[in-house]
């Protein structure tokens, strides 16, 4: 198999890329903690300049790279398939923390429980065989569809070491996993996985004063998992304040858990946040779309600066779209103290 050399810049790191893998692909192989997120050509997470050599992009959204950024030389590294040496200048990085802590592996388990939580979102839990499976708290995988060669990613909702992983799934009509979830999987059966891939991982520098969680829907999960790292190794006199969307009060769940976490913390919010116009109405809490409420939130006299905060996301683009764009512009917030997954 014919194999290009990838060198990474400023970072002087090398390392070898087959003609049929993606460079973050390769990256990860090799154990290069490179920034990413959809792994899709949907975001932006992975964005990079393509110094010298050629690549073949394999198909992508333009809102994550525009005909003219890629006329001036920049990539997916999610998408550039190497058709020669190539040198990359990564745009976003790490210089103390570019070597993945775990190394992505396929591995496989045994359904140990499919549980409803809402109308629309499922629990399954899944037992790893072997020895643990090791990953930071926000981090996904990729489960592999039974019979066939397509994979769904999921980010888990616990915390490792357990020997077990448990995803929160929103379910859609004739969707190629989550359909599954209607009686078509069962306790016992087999999942593949491969993992952990995802940089929505905590974080925290000593001078920070706190942090922001927000999820809609299904990005409940890295979120969660977030937040029990944060009470059980984080640093729980930091103030935390935790918004999820919904479009109605069915669409809630988990509520006692996440109080149960708050309460082990000094300084915990939690604000759901409903979108639907009928629930809205007899909503007590807070109202409208998510970004609107942070905020509401964040122009409260009390509220900590959001400038000084680390913030986390994870949910639909628009909603990460419009969140970014908010705590940016409007809040000072520096692009790099933001981490998200985007889910859809």
């Amino acid at each position: 198999m014919t194999t290009y050399q990838v060198t990474l810049e400023p970072l002087n790191e090398s390392f070898e890329c087959g003609e049929e893998e993606t460079v973050l692909e390769a990256a990860l192989r090799h154990g290069y903690n490179l920034v990413h997120g959809c792994r899709e050509g949907r975001c932006t997470a992975c964005k990079s300049f393509l110094a010298e050599g050629y690549v073949d992009l394999k198909p992508y959204s333009t809102f994550a790279l525009s005909t003219s950024e890629e006329e001036e030389g920049f990539t997916l590294l999610c998408r550039a398939v190497p058709e020669s040496d190539i040198v990359v200048e990564l745009l976003d990085y790490d210089p103390e923390d570019y070597r993945l802590e775990n190394p992505v592996i396929e591995a496989a388990g045994r359904v140990a429980a499919i549980e409803p939580l809402t109308h629309d979102i499922t629990l399954l839990t899944l037992e790893t065989d072997g020895d643990h499976f090791l990953f930071q708290a926000g981090q996904y995988v990729d489960l592999a569809v039974p019979g066939g060669e397509e994979t769904r990613s999921y980010s888990m909702a616990n915390l490792p070491g357990s020997g077990t992983l448990e995803f929160i799934v929103k379910r859609y009509p004739g969707g190629v996993f989550s359909g599954l979830l209607d009686g078509k999987l069962a306790v016992g059966d087999p999942l593949s996985f491969a993992g952990p891939y995802g940089n929505c991982v905590l974080k925290h520098q000593p001078s920070e004063s706190g942090c922001l969680l927000i999820a809609g829907g299904s990005g409940m999960a890295p979120m969660l998992s977030l937040l029990r790292a944060i009470v059980e190794t984080g640093a729980p006199t930091r103030p935390v304040t935790f918004f999820y969307g919904g479009r109605a009060l069915r669409d809630l769940f988990y509520l006692e858990q996440i109080e149960e976490l708050g309460s082990r913390l000094e300084r915990f919010e939690f604000v759901p946040v409903l979108s639907q116009p009928g629930d809205a109405d007899v909503w007590g809490g807070e109202r409208g779309f998510i970004h609107e409420a942070v905020d509401r939130n964040l122009r409260r006299p009390s509220a900590p600066s959001a400038a000084e905060q680390r913030i986390y996301m994870a949910g639909p683009q628009v909603m990460i779209d419009a969140t970014v764009e908010l705590l940016t512009q409007v809040h000072d917030v520096d692009a790099d103290r933001i981490a998200y997954d985007t889910f859809g």
